[in-house]
């Protein structure tokens, strides 16, 4: 991830002063899907493979991929395409796919510590650096797996799943942590994907919710030191799942 330096000045109560801050780079990155073009990304041209893979995934164009390859800042996979799907622009930039998600299906339950430890996993030190990214981590079986940092929430997700998808990790095992919101088109690429257990730092929508129980995927937000909210399906968080179940008794 390129980081460049910038020359600014820096305004306070106590006055102005010349400052040189770290602010990350821009940049635009082409996908190609069986040599068809598929959409302009705005992104962090790191970790392109894993966004290319992610993104058609997550989107839910493909179930699988055949190959990935780089040129420059364009990515060209070669996967079979469902037809029964297009692409929409979301009002905050990311690509959507027009189609209903995928319905989730994983046994997996956590603890409110794991939910925990996910969240405490999702800061980078290019956030420290230039508070201009967002981050998704994946954990996996209980273990941290990768972490993704990118200009666009939604390719941080797409980075992540790309990763697991190319090492073949089931991610019906997965947690996906997200720094970014969670409206409906962000939780339908955890549900695309196959990822049960959403933790955001951020707040939701309503249709990001209504996304997330549709799916059956279990959607956590607002998560920060001990404070999270689940918002649906919250069997999947089995000791406080047990807890409320006690307090209703």
């Amino acid at each position: 991830m390129e980081i460049v330096c910038r020359a600014g000045v820096q305004v306070t109560g106590e006055g102005a002063r010349e400052v040189h801050d770290d602010i990350i780079v821009e940049d635009r990155v082409r996908l190609f899907l069986n040599d068809e073009p598929l959409t302009t990304l705005v992104a962090s041209a790191d970790r392109l493979d894993d966004l290319g893979v992610g993104f058609v995934i997550s989107e839910g164009l493909v179930d699988a991929v055949d190959a990935v390859e780089v040129e420059g800042n364009d990515v060209r996979i070669t996967a079979p395409a469902r037809r029964d799907v297009e692409l929409a622009t979301e009002s905050s930039g990311g690509s959507c796919a027009l189609c209903e998600p995928k319905r989730v299906g994983s046994s997996i339950t956590v603890t409110a510590e794991t939910i925990r430890a996910v969240t405490a996993s999702i800061e980078s030190e290019v956030w420290r650096k230039t508070g201009a990214v967002h981050c998704s981590v994946l954990f996996c079986d209980g273990e941290f797996v990768t972490r993704a940092c990118d200009v666009g929430r939604h390719n941080t997700v797409d980075k992540v799943v790309g990763y697991a998808a190319l090492r073949g990790l089931d991610r019906s095992t997965c947690i996906l942590g997200c720094t970014g919101r969670q409206p409906a088109g962000m939780v339908a690429k955890a549900a695309n994907a196959g990822i049960p257990i959403v933790v955001s730092r951020a707040a939701s929508t309503d249709r990001g919710i209504l996304t997330a129980e549709r799916a059956g995927l279990t959607l956590v937000c607002f998560s920060r030191g001990e404070r999270f909210t689940i918002y649906t399906h919250p069997e999947r968080v089995s000791d406080i799942f047990e807890e409320l179940e006690k307090a209703r008794a």
